[in-house]
């Protein structure tokens, strides 16, 4: 498996860095340059299972087949950069109790990646890698200061300013699915048990669950429409969509609006020069008509909302990484680790 066309090694410029991004499913790895072209790839099952030992040792495992594929050696990689989900103390390295992550409780997981790799590890947490991907050599490269939020089963985020990815005091920069939007007594919970937070209303569960409730107001036959709630998605929603389905357009575009609120907020308090959409609710792209007016909604509600300045000069793109982002932004955190070693 290939995430995309690799450059060759004869045309890269070193120095070379990898990047290990741990799932609770799978490792990918790849080795970069120093423009973040790919010049190897490889994954492997995570097998969580094993323990974080075993699977410190899948990790090195998975970056020297990446780097095997680019025809180099491991020697010639000069840093490794390691990103995992799950709460973390990133200086110190350590792993603190991810929930997907059974059992790997309190695991120095960067020191002993680098005692497995022989490389020197930078660490940080996989959404926030992921939006400095991006930054680095996707959809945000053009510009000095980005946010990303990342729609998934959650919504996660990164915070870039001035080249800069913001870890905050406690590893926890960037959670941007908990930023509330809702403050009333029937605001929606949270999965991590908060109310009135962005993920419970933007994240492919939330728009699923506000979904379902919402179809208890339709007639039988326009359920019918959309399939057993049980088996109720955002992909089907907008393949509903595309098909005319007037609710399954309009469960979207409220997701938007909801969106619109959050990133006014950081708007405000940030002033980021993008804002940039990952993640698998994409709705099609820019490209898909969805999609496009998920993104157009998405403006309208920011315009209505935020000083004038900075609507008019907001740049909202979606991610252009897909799933290399997170090695990719892992290569680039390993990157600027390098970068501050040789200053110092």
């Amino acid at each position: 498996m290939v995430p995309r066309d690799l450059y060759p090694l004869s045309s890269a410029e070193p120095p070379f860095f990898v990047g290990i991004d741990l799932g609770g499913t799978n490792i990918k790895s790849g080795v970069v340059d120093n423009q973040g072209r790919i010049l190897g790839y490889a994954h492997l099952k995570s097998e969580v299972e094993g323990g974080p030992e075993a699977g410190a040792e899948r990790m090195a495992e998975a970056a020297a087949n990446a780097v095997q594929q680019a025809g180099m050696a491991l020697s010639d990689v000069t840093h490794v950069g390691l990103v995992t989900p799950g709460t973390m103390d990133i200086q110190s390295g350590m792993l603190l109790e991810p929930p997907n992550l059974p059992g790997w409780d309190h695991f120095p997981i960067r020191d002993r990646v680098s005692q497995h790799t022989g490389l020197p590890v930078a660490y940080a947490n996989d959404a926030n890698a992921a939006a400095y991907g991006e930054f680095w050599v996707g959809s945000g490269a053009a510009y000095s200061s980005m946010v990303m939020l990342t729609l998934g089963t959650g919504v996660g985020g990164g915070i870039i300013t001035e080249g800069k990815l913001l870890d905050g005091t406690n590893s926890h920069g960037g959670e941007i699915g908990h930023m509330i939007i809702e403050s009333g007594p029937d605001a929606r919970i949270c999965a991590c048990g908060g109310q009135g937070h962005l993920e419970a209303y933007c994240s492919a569960t939330g728009l699923t669950a506000r979904a379902i409730e919402a179809m208890q107001k339709l007639s039988q036959s326009e359920r019918n429409l959309l399939g057993p709630e049980k088996d109720l998605t955002p992909l089907i929603l907008h393949r509903a969509a595309e098909g005319g389905n007037a609710f399954a357009e309009q469960m979207i575009l409220q997701t938007a609006r909801y969106l619109g609120i959050g990133i006014t907020t950081l708007l405000h308090i940030l002033d980021p020069a993008a804002v940039v959409l990952g993640g698998a609710m994409n709705f099609g792209g820019a490209d898909n008509p969805v999609g496009k007016k998920f993104l157009t909604a998405i403006v309208h509600e920011i315009q209505a909302r935020a000083l004038p300045v900075l609507s008019s000069n907001l740049s909202l793109h979606f991610a252009s990484l897909g799933g290399d982002a997170g090695f990719i932004g892992a290569a680039g955190i390993g990157r600027l680790a390098y970068e501050q070693h040789k200053r110092v």
